[in-house]
């Protein structure tokens, strides 16, 4: 089976990885680690979320973090974005890239935002309407796409439905994100499949978490059906709400190294992903939870 020559990878640990840190992480270590990874090659890096700060307090200083990267020529630097008033931040603050999400189970939309997944989506539509009209690439994100913390198994039918109301509002990329890490490959296949019959395959993307330590073989089983995109974290940033202690984000680290392993370019300095991952966990204070990484840091005797 041909393997796709080329793999760009969304590096999401500064904003996906972080929001969920209790501690308060400075915006000065956001920028370094930012201009870290952008100093690395990485095509896309999802840098902010603009929203309210009552809800995730680790976001509060988007604005003086996109205000303070040194930002790399060709780079594009991603903000997630739920309303107009967000949109609003993110137009100011100069991003590239403006993320929508919704749930493709109805329970986990229920749940977490008292409404419909049509009805949340809907809401997006003024934020797609202005990203378009404001010249900046929209990204739609698609979580729970292989499981649900409150409903269980998805039908692929809803991962499908969500594919095409996100592709109505004009998104460029569309991710699909196993949320809680319990998709499998055979699954992911089937899902990845589905879904690349209601848009392009080479703009769809796999986000996917390691809970269950099956996100290098989702990867896998992706790149056998012709996705060409995913997301990853450095250092393995980023836990499982819905999964006590577990993992969350796949280690960008990780990823990179398989990729390697398989003779796939990505533009990316594996080496200078490990510094990046190093950086952040030692601020942290706690050990990476990528293997590659901590693996290829103990090679050099940096341990």
């Amino acid at each position: 089976m041909n393997l796709p020559d080329k793999v760009k990878i969304v590096e999401v640990g500064p904003r996906d990885g972080l929001q969920n840190e209790k501690d308060t992480i400075p915006a000065a270590v956001k920028i370094e680690l930012i201009d870290r990874l952008s100093r690395a090659g990485f095509a896309n890096i999802e840098a902010a979320a603009f929203v309210s700060p009552k809800w995730v307090p680790q976001m509060a200083t988007s604005s003086e973090v996109m205000a303070g990267i040194a930002r790399q020529p060709g780079v594009v630097y991603s903000a997630l974005v739920p309303n107009m008033q967000g949109f609003a931040a993110a137009l100011q603050a100069g991003v590239d890239e403006v993320v929508i999400f919704g749930a493709a189970s109805e329970a986990f939309s229920q749940k977490n935002i008292n409404c419909s997944i049509a009805e949340s989506i809907e809401r997006f539509r003024p934020v797609a309407e202005a990203a378009k009209q404001n010249g900046l690439r929209l990204r739609g994100s698609i979580s729970c796409a292989l499981g649900c913390p409150y409903q269980g198994d998805v039908p692929i039918a809803a991962v499908t439905d969500v594919v095409r109301r996100l592709r109505e509002l004009g998104c460029d990329e569309i991710d699909i994100a196993d949320t809680i890490g319990v998709g499998t490959p055979q699954k992911v296949q089937a899902v990845m499949q589905a879904a690349a019959a209601e848009f392009s395959i080479e703009r769809l993307s796999g986000h996917f978490h390691d809970t269950y330590g099956q996100a290098l073989a989702n990867i896998y089983a992706s790149l056998e059906v012709g996705v060409s995109i995913f997301h990853a974290s450095v250092a393995g940033l980023g836990g499982c709400p819905y999964a006590k202690g577990a993992t969350g984000n796949v280690a960008t680290e990780d990823v990179l190294y398989l990729l390697r392993g398989l003779s796939i370019e990505t533009g990316v300095d594996l080496d200078t992903v490990v510094d990046a991952g190093q950086f952040i966990s030692t601020h942290l204070h706690r050990k990476a939870a990528s293997r590659a990484g901590n693996a290829l840091t103990a090679k050099r005797g940096n341990t």
